[in-house]
C-alpha cells in the first residue's frame, strides 16, 4: 500500500477519535442546556416568555412539544413570522396534533387574515371534531368574515348563538305578525343553520324586498340580536322616480309594467305587463299573497293573453327561408298554492284552464295537424324545488328543481300530453367574503309525452317570453317568433361568471363571460336543432331599484353567427 494512503488513514483515524472524544465531553453540556418540562411550565406560569425563547433557541433539535412552547412564547411577544415557523415545524413533527393548526389560526386571526385563519381551523376541526374551543373560534372567524351560514354551522356544535331579540332596521311597513311568521327562530333560544336558511327562503317568498340582509349583532352579555335590514317594495314605489322607472322600464321593448306591492301591508303583490308590439301583443297579470297570514304559504292567480305572429325558420340571420307561419291567439288562467316553509323543500300545485286558436296558417311540411289543434285545455301543474347541498365554508350551493304538467285538450280530435322538466343549479362564490365574483351553472332537461300543441313546444334561444336561453340564437326575426330551435325534448347547460363592476345601493352593474351547450329534438318532424349547439359570449346586467336589463353578445361556435340582445330582467312570474 502506498505510504501516502497509510498516512491518510492514520490521520482520519485520529480525527474520528478526536470527534468521538469531543462529543462525549460536549454531551453533558448540551443536556444541561435543555430545560426540563417542569422548568418550562414554571416559566409559562410566570409568563417569562423571553426566558423560554432564550432557552429553547439553543436546543439544536426541538421536539414537537418544545416547538409548541417555543412558538407560544414567540406569539406572546408578537414575533409572528418566527412563531409561525415554530408551529409549522411542530406540525410537521406531530401532524395529528390539533393544537398546531389552532395556534397558526390564532396568528392569522391576529393579523386579520380571516380566510387563512378559517382554513387552518378547518384542519384543526378535522383533527379534533369535538373541540369546543376550535368550533367556537371557527364560528367567530366566519362571523367576522360575513359568512353567517358557516358561522352558524360551527357555532351550533357548541350550542351557540343564543338570540336575545329580533330587530328591524329600519322599521318596515309590512304587518309585524306576517314578518314574524317568516322567522323560523325565536328569541331566548339558539339559532340553528336550518332555521336561518328557512327564514331566508320565507323572506324571499314574500316578494316585497329588493335587497335584504339577516345578520347577527353581538351583545356584551355574549348573546346576539338578530337584525333584519331590507329595502322594502311598497305601493307603486317609495318615490315618484322609482314608481316611474318601474312602470316605464320596458318602454324600449314596447311594454309597460304596472305593479303594486305590499297591499294592505300583507305582502299582497300585483304585477302586470302590457305589450303593444304588433308582432307579439301580450297582457299578463299576476296577483299573489299569503295564505292564513303566513309567510310559508302563498296563493297565486295569473292570467295571460297573447296574440302573436310566428314564422318558423332555421336561423335569425342570413339565408333562412320560412318553413311555416301562423298567427296564435292564446288565453289562460292559472291558480296555485305554493309552500316555502323549508329551505330543503319548496313546492307548488295548481291548475290552468286555457283556450287557443291558430289563424293564417301555412303549415308547410314542418307543422302537423295535431300541433295546430285549437280549443279549450285543462292542465294540472306541480313543481318541487330543493337546496340539496350546501357547503357554507366554501359558499357553495347545489339546487334541484322539477316540474310536471298533465293536460287534456278538447279539439276536433281530443288529445292529452304531459311534460316533465328538471334541473340542477350550482352557485359558488370563490372569494371568502362578498359577492364580487359569482359563478353559476344550470343543467336542465325536459321531455314531452304525447303530442303537445305548437305553443307548448320548448324553445332554445333568446326571447323575452322564453326561459331557456342560448345566447347566440335569437328567437325572433323581424319581430316575429320562430327563428330559434323548437322541439318536444331538450337538454341545456348555461354557465356564467358575474363580476361586480359598480354598486351604490340603487344602481348595480355586473358583467362576465357566458357559455351555453344545448340540444333540442322533435321526433317525427323536421323541428329541433339536428345537432348540439355551442354558444359563448359576454353578458352585462344593470339593475336599478332591484330591477333592470341584461345586455349580451353571443357567438355561435358552429356557424360563427354573432348575436346582440337586450332583455328585461323580470321577477319570476
Amino acid at each position: 500500500m502506498p505510504v501516502c494512503i497509510l498516512r491518510a488513514n492514520t490521520m482520519l483515524h485520529r480525527i474520528a477519535r478526536g470527534l468521538s472524544l469531543a462529543s462525549g465531553l460536549l454531551a453533558p453540556c448540551l443536556l444541561a442546556q435543555i430545560p426540563t418540562n417542569d422548568q418550562l411550565q414554571q416559566w409559562i406560569n410566570a409568563q417569562q416568555w423571553q426566558q423560554i425563547i432564550d432557552s429553547l433557541s439553543k436546543v439544536p433539535q426541538r421536539s414537537a412539544e418544545m416547538e409548541f412552547d417555543y412558538g407560544t412564547a414567540l406569539a406572546h411577544l408578537q414575533r409572528w413570522p418566527e412563531a409561525t415557523a415554530a408551529f409549522q415545524s411542530g406540525q410537521r413533527l406531530a401532524p395529528r396534533d390539533a393544537r398546531f393548526p389552532t395556534e397558526l389560526a390564532g396568528i392569522a386571526f391576529q393579523q386579520k387574515h380571516y380566510a387563512l385563519a378559517a382554513q387552518r381551523l378547518r384542519r384543526a376541526h378535522r383533527l379534533a371534531p369535538g373541540d369546543s374551543y376550535v368550533n367556537d373560534f371557527l364560528g367567530t372567524v366566519y362571523f367576522l368574515d360575513d359568512n353567517l351560514p358557516a358561522a352558524l354551522q360551527a357555532w351550533n356544535r357548541v350550542g351557540k348563538p343564543s338570540i336575545a331579540d329580533v330587530r328591524e332596521e329600519p322599521q318596515l311597513r309590512v304587518h309585524p305578525a306576517l314578518l314574524d311568521s317568516a322567522f323560523a327562530f325565536s328569541p331566548a333560544a339558539t339559532m340553528t343553520l336550518p332555521q336561518y336558511l328557512d327564514s331566508r327562503e320565507r323572506l324571499r317568498a314574500l316578494g316585497i324586498f329588493s335587497q335584504d340582509q339577516l345578520n347577527l349583532r353581538a351583545r356584551p352579555d355574549g348573546r346576539f340580536d338578530a337584525v333584519f335590514r331590507a329595502e322594502e317594495r311598497d305601493g307603486f314605489g317609495d318615490t315618484r322616480l322609482e314608481a316611474a322607472f318601474l312602470f316605464l322600464r320596458g318602454l324600449p321593448f314596447q311594454e309597460v309594467n304596472p305593479e303594486y306591492d305590499n297591499a294592505r301591508r300583507e305582502a299582497i303583490n300585483f304585477m302586470s305587463m302590457v305589450r303593444w308590439d304588433a308582432q307579439k301583443r301580450r297582457i299578463l297579470a299576476q296577483l299573489s299573497g299569503p295564505l292564513h297570514h303566513s309567510a310559508s304559504l302563498r296563493y297565486e292567480f295569473l292570467t295571460d293573453l297573447r296574440n302573436e305572429n310566428w314564422i318558423v325558420r332555421r336561423s335569425f340571420t342570413g339565408t333562412a327561408p320560412a318553413l311555416a307561419s301562423l298567427n296564435l291567439r292564446h288565453e289562460w288562467l292559472t291558480a296555485d298554492v305554493a309552500s316555502y316553509a323549508r329551505d330543503r323543500l319548496q313546492w307548488s300545485a295548481g291548475a290552468e284552464i286555457s283556450h287557443r286558436d291558430y289563424r293564417a296558417v301555412s303549415a308547410g311540411t314542418t307543422l302537423t295537424p295535431a300541433m295546430l289543434s285549437s280549443g279549450y285545455q285543462l292542465k294540472q301543474v306541480m313543481r318541487i324545488a330543493s337546496n340539496l347541498w350546501r357547503i357554507p365554508a366554501h359558499r357553495f350551493t347545489l339546487h334541484a328543481e322539477g316540474a310536471e304538467q298533465v293536460a287534456r285538450l278538447w279539439s276536433a280530435s281530443p288529445q292529452a300530453f304531459a311534460t316533465l322538466r328538471g334541473g340542477l343549479g350550482a352557485q359558488w362564490f370563490p372569494q371568502a367574503k362578498g359577492g364580487d365574483y359569482e359563478m353559476v351553472n344550470f343543467l336542465r332537461g325536459g321531455r314531452t309525452i304525447g303530442q303537445p300543441p305548437f305553443d307548448e313546444l320548448f324553445m332554445l334561444g333568446l326571447e323575452r317570453d322564453n326561459d331557456l336561453p342560448m345566447h347566440a340564437h335569437i328567437g325572433t326575426r323581424d319581430g316575429r317568433k320562430g327563428s330559434a330551435p323548437l322541439g318536444r325534448d331538450y337538454l341545456l347547460e348555461n354557465w356564467e361568471l358575474n363580476k361586480n363592476l359598480y354598486s351604490n345601493g340603487i344602481l348595480s352593474v355586473q358583467a362576465g363571460p357566458i357559455l351555453d351547450i344545448g340540444a333540442i329534438s322533435d321526433p317525427g318532424t323536421t323541428l329541433g336543432s339536428q345537432q348540439w349547439l355551442f354558444d359563448s359570449g359576454v353578458q352585462g346586467k344593470l339593475r336599478v331599484f332591484g330591477e333592470g336589463v341584461a345586455l349580451s353578445w353571443g357567438r355561435d361556435l358552429r356557424t360563427g353567427n354573432n348575436a346582440w340582445y337586450a332583455t328585461i330582467l323580470q321577477r319570476a312570474w
